[in-house]
């Protein structure tokens, strides 16, 4: 085997990996993510919830799945939501209105996810066609992308909860040079709002920064955290803050092998881990740049 075949085949074995190891490994169900959320809740930590689809699921066991997980949950002491994949369910207003009431009557909310930049629209039109009827419906704002901000300005008066995040797909022309810089600049644009807006980071320097331009300027916000992800330094710092702390609980038959794709992308990740248990404080934090 020549070295270009050899290094193709490590290639290909590498994403492979994921999905085969996801097999062998039980999926979480719903009952598993309802009772995380009843031990989050007396952790005084809200959750949010999500299904991770299958391949071969079709749209209608997607809300099957997403159904029988909020009707699962009891009350808790802050509402608990429902993260929705809108593309997989063909933006279906029907689906989604199904969703939004199984949602009020158990006392939860809608978030809606982002996906690639071409799916933009059509989520956060399905968000403003459920919003007069479901208070509290929200939507999720990439901070990589650079139509984030213009969306901000368009969504900073409405009642909709908003989530920033790092995002996971590029822009369609390039991505900022400091993403990092680019996700401040969207929390300053929300920033003023009177409805809430959620920081999804685990970066402890950059969560400190964003809840300080939130919190100044009389925002109400909350961390929302990845279970499975290092979040002892970030939550200290929003607890230090009297900020609220969320945790996205993924369930589902695609989590695993979503999280060991991941966990192969960042080999740094026990590393990551070790600091967050140890209580370090990253470098780029002592030198004075997020962190």
């Amino acid at each position: 085997m020549s070295g270009s075949a050899a290094w193709r085949w490590l290639r290909d074995q590498r994403y492979a990996l994921p999905r085969r190891a996801g097999a062998w490994l039980p999926a979480p169900g719903p009952g598993d993510a309802a009772a995380l959320r009843t031990h989050l809740d007396r952790r005084g930590l809200a959750a949010t919830v999500s299904y991770f689809q299958a391949e071969s699921d079709s749209p209608d066991a997607i809300v099957a799945a997403c159904r029988a997980v909020m009707q699962r949950m009891g009350p808790g002491a802050a509402p608990a939501r429902l993260s929705v994949k809108a593309p997989p369910l063909g933006f279906c207003a029907a689906r989604l209105r199904t969703l939004a009431e199984t949602a009020a009557a158990a006392d939860m909310r809608l978030m809606f996810d982002a996906h690639a930049p071409a799916d933009a629209d059509a989520t956060l039109a399905a968000v403003e066609a459920l919003l007069p009827d479901f208070s509290g419906t929200g939507c999720v704002l990439p901070a990589r992308w650079r139509r984030s901000l213009s969306d901000a300005d368009q969504w900073r008066d409405t009642s909709a909860p908003i989530r920033v995040v790092k995002g996971e797909w590029r822009d369609l022309d390039a991505d900022p040079e400091d993403i990092d810089a680019a996700f401040l600049a969207l929390v300053s644009r929300l920033a003023g709002r009177a409805a809430p807006v959620a920081v999804a980071t685990h970066k402890p320097a950059l969560a400190e920064r964003a809840l300080d331009i939130l919190i100044a300027a009389g925002t109400p916000c909350e961390l929302e955290q990845l279970r499975g992800l290092p979040r002892r330094r970030t939550m200290t710092a929003a607890r230090q803050r009297g900020v609220p702390v969320r945790v996205y609980i993924p369930f589902g038959p695609d989590w695993w092998p979503y999280a060991i794709d991941k966990a192969l992308a960042r080999p740094h990740l026990p590393l990551w881990m070790l600091r967050d248990a140890l209580g370090l404080r990253d470098r780029a934090k002592q030198m004075g740049r997020p962190g």
